[in-house]
């Protein structure tokens, strides 16, 4: 007679299941249902959440602008729109976008790279590389630039900018933000917080405050643009103009370019 076999209670047993040897991890396997386990081939930069799914690449780079934009209107037409950025991906820098009566768009950068940004992301019919000089006094601001020459006065904020001020600038800066107060910016005409510019870029505009143009003067190539007035009609370089009422935003724009 053979030897009895050892209990399968006893330690480090051993048997032979269709030409294999089953342990004892595997035989409560077995019982379980679960059958011998296989890692599933996942291609590398793939991630699993329960199924497989790629991994999001990001394949696009976003670039801050943190500054002030003033816009206002004259009463021969031209809208006069500036830009001064304190902090951005190319240096502090200001430029100038005009838009004259006939609807011909004119911008004035002070470097060529800067140009070339812009008019890739906005619509002119001239783009110039001029320098363009900002000096701030006060509530005086003046603009200076190669047969242009602005001033204006910035006057006392009022409830929309007690407003804007009263958000912080961590949320009031953020891409979210901006895309959920599009809806009510829109409540003044022309005026938008996010959309899609040229070159299949994204744009967001988070301001953080915002104050009255109560006076201003502006000459071009010689003539005298004549007196302040609002901005009408809307500009038309992007997806949304400045405020109807002359003003100044302080804001951060962030925009997403495809790499």
């Amino acid at each position: 007679m053979s030897p009895p076999s050892p209990s399968r209670r006893s330690h480090g047993w051993t048997e032979q299941r269709h030409g294999r040897t089953v342990t004892p991890a595997a035989a409560r396997d077995d019982r379980m249902g679960r059958g011998v386990r296989q890692t599933p081939s996942v291609r590398p930069g793939w991630r699993t959440f329960g199924v497989l799914r790629p991994r999001a690449v990001r394949r696009y780079v976003r670039l801050r602008f943190e500054g002030s934009i003033a816009g206002f209107g004259t009463s021969c037409g031209t809208r006069v729109v500036l830009g001064h950025w304190v902090r951005s991906p190319f240096g502090p820098f200001s430029d100038v976008m005009l838009e004259r009566p006939d609807g011909k768009r004119l911008l004035l950068a002070p470097t060529r790279e800067v140009a070339d940004f812009i008019a890739g992301t906005y619509r002119f019919e001239e783009v110039r590389v001029a320098p363009v000089v900002v000096d701030v006094v006060g509530h005086d601001w003046t603009i200076g630039a190669p047969e242009l020459d602005v001033r204006f006065t910035v006057g006392r904020r009022g409830p929309l900018g007690l407003l804007l001020r009263a958000v912080p600038s961590r949320l009031a800066t953020r891409p979210l933000w901006c895309a959920l107060t599009d809806v009510p910016a829109r409540l003044l005409p022309g005026v938008r917080a996010c959309g899609r510019t040229g070159g299949g870029r994204r744009e967001w505009y988070g301001a953080q405050d915002l104050r009255p143009i109560t006076a201003a003067t502006a000459v071009f190539e010689g003539r005298d643009l004549g007196l302040l007035r609002p901005v009408d009609p809307a500009v038309r370089f992007g997806f949304g103009s400045t405020p109807r009422s002359p003003a100044i935003v302080r804001i951060v724009t962030t925009v997403q370019m495809n790499v």
